[in-house]
């Protein structure tokens, strides 16, 4: 099949156009060390957890803090971030934000506590946040919009890549390392990302920027960093009526509510808040915070299911995820084609339903059951997934005007990052709280609080009591494998309810001539825009 000739309109300069198969290469690279880090940390939380000098002896919720700080100072600083590009040049946005990234992980690698890696892992968090916005943006950019669907397909399925390299590098790294090579192998692909992009990648801003909004700017990170830290508090304590969550999970959304005000009446506000008023890209962003929200949750669950309950190595727990990043890397370039024929609304409805009678399968998942059965889980999951992640990156991102990419870019990506806030702090609440109910009564009285935070701190104090300690193997096993169904059940009724928001308000598939002129921009090309009209 031949390609047609080059629109004499077209938006891309020729240069740029030639090479823009590479520049995907170099964004993809950039992207993939921002999603590995947490998928490596992921197989390395057991390892951490244990006693120096193989760990650093982190307790549940500084485990949870060690990811949740990555989350938090990221879902603060994403929207910023990709205004900042629009402005200054994606480029050069990019670039710093990938310094500031190897710094932060050549520190964490040689924390010397649990608080060092939190705070460190917080400078890697300031940099991811530069990068990943601006991937999607310079993407939109070098790409003519007839390509953009299968541009941003391919991108998604850089997300699947990284899941599967991450867990199987930091189960390789763990097994011939000290745990802070799991940070420090970011580093050198750090170096050879900025290279290449020195070499490939253009720079692009919005031509009319208009005035900085300071104001907005502040209001948008003061609330998400409030909301976000209210529910990470709440996660930890296991209790989200605590006066002290609810005031400061209060005062974010108050803060967001005076940001969205404050939009409302600005006449050069940071977004253009009316956005939200299309049903469509309203929807598009609830879906893709909701199936991270599940899979946030069942992330931090697997890995002790894997590793506590069943006794694989990191290396084997990184290998039994590789069907989930292999269906994502098949499907998610593939899902624009299925969107094609179906439409948006049923190939993310699909998607969604699948991922919930995955996570709800978790249900059947024992400590003797056969392992194939939760790869079957994996790779369903991870296909239900890219038949999500795709529609509805593509979606959002051509809801906006180009020069706006790093604005529809980051807002895609602040509500998957509190999406996946939400998910480790509400389903970790859940987690924690079923748990505890059910070892309790098998601890003693004076060791109930402690032991009884999580399955690995219950069998760390089995293994110090000796011979006696274990008789309480079996009892934290069948107790955390309760508070896994539940909480899987818990990430199910999410994914169904994302269903329901998609399929009432995704548009479904029309004859192209029957579209109406914003509804075209939201599914893919029209006809018009590839003759650059």
């Amino acid at each position: 099949m031949t390609s047609p000739a080059v629109p004499a309109q077209r938006r891309v300069p020729e240069a740029v156009h030639r090479r823009r198969w590479a520049i995907l290469g170099v964004l993809m690279l950039s992207l993939l060390i921002v999603v590995l880090d947490n998928s490596i940390l992921n197989v390395a939380i057991k390892t951490i957890s244990t006693p120096a000098p193989t760990g650093l002896g982190a307790t549940q919720s500084e485990l949870e803090w060690a990811i949740n700080a990555y989350t938090l100072v990221f879902a603060g600083l994403l929207f910023s971030a990709g205004l900042l590009g629009d402005r200054l040049g994606r480029k050069k946005v990019l670039l710093a934000g990938l310094v500031v990234f190897g710094v932060g992980s050549a520190l964490a690698a040689h924390s010397g506590s649990p608080a060092e890696l939190i705070a460190f892992r917080a400078v890697m968090a300031l940099g991811a946040a530069f990068v990943m916005p601006a991937t999607l943006a310079v993407l939109m950019n070098v790409f003519e919009r007839d390509e953009q669907p299968k541009a941003i397909g391919i991108w998604a399925g850089g997300v699947g890549l990284a899941i599967a390299i991450g867990p199987i590098t930091g189960g390789v790294l763990l097994d011939h390392f000290w745990w802070g090579s799991v940070f420090l192998i970011n580093v050198p692909i750090v170096v050879l990302a900025l290279a290449l992009m020195l070499w490939l990648v253009p720079d692009s801003r919005d031509p009319n920027p208009g005035r900085v909004d300071p104001l907005g700017v502040v209001l948008s990170i003061v609330g998400l960093v409030l909301l976000v830290y209210g529910i990470i508090k709440g996660g930890q304590l296991a209790d989200f009526t605590n006066p002290t969550v609810l005031a400061t999970i209060g005062a974010g959304l108050a803060v967001l509510a005076a940001f969205v005000l404050f939009e409302k009446r600005s006449d050069h506000p940071s977004i253009d808040v009316t956005y939200f008023k299309n049903k469509v890209f309203s929807a598009a962003i609830a879906a893709i915070a909701l199936v991270f929200f599940a899979l946030m949750g069942v992330t931090f669950f697997s890995v002790f299911y894997t590793q506590s309950v069943r006794g694989y190595s990191p290396l084997h727990a990184g290998l039994l995820l590789l069907p989930l990043a292999v269906a994502q890397m098949v499907f998610a370039p593939r899902a624009r084609l299925v969107v094609d024929r179906f439409g948006n609304k049923a190939v993310c409805t699909a998607g969604l339903l699948t991922v919930a009678a995955m996570l709800a399968a978790f249900t059947a998942l024992e400590a003797d059951t056969p392992i194939w059965i939760l790869e079957v889980i994996f790779f369903f999951m991870g296909a239900g997934m890219a038949h999500i992640m795709t529609p509805v990156s593509v979606v959002i991102m051509q809801a906006l005007p180009r020069e706006k990419a790093g604005s529809a870019s980051a807002l895609s990506n602040t509500f998957r990052q509190l999406g996946g806030a939400l998910g480790i702090a509400v389903l970790g609440s859940v987690l924690s709280t079923a748990y505890r109910s059910g070892i309790e009564d098998r601890l003693p009285p004076a060791a109930r609080h402690q032991a009884g935070e999580s399955i690995e701190a219950t069998l760390g104090f089995a293994a110090k009591l000796g011979v006696k300690g274990e008789a309480l193997v079996v009892p934290a096993h069948d107790a955390f494998l309760h508070a896994m169904h539940v909480t899987a059940l818990c990430g199910a009724g999410v994914a169904v309810f994302g269903a329901v928001v998609v399929a009432l308000f995704l548009p479904g598939k029309a004859p192209q001539e029957q579209r109406e002129p914003g509804e075209t921009e939201l599914v893919t090309a029209d006809k018009a825009d590839q003759q650059g009209g």
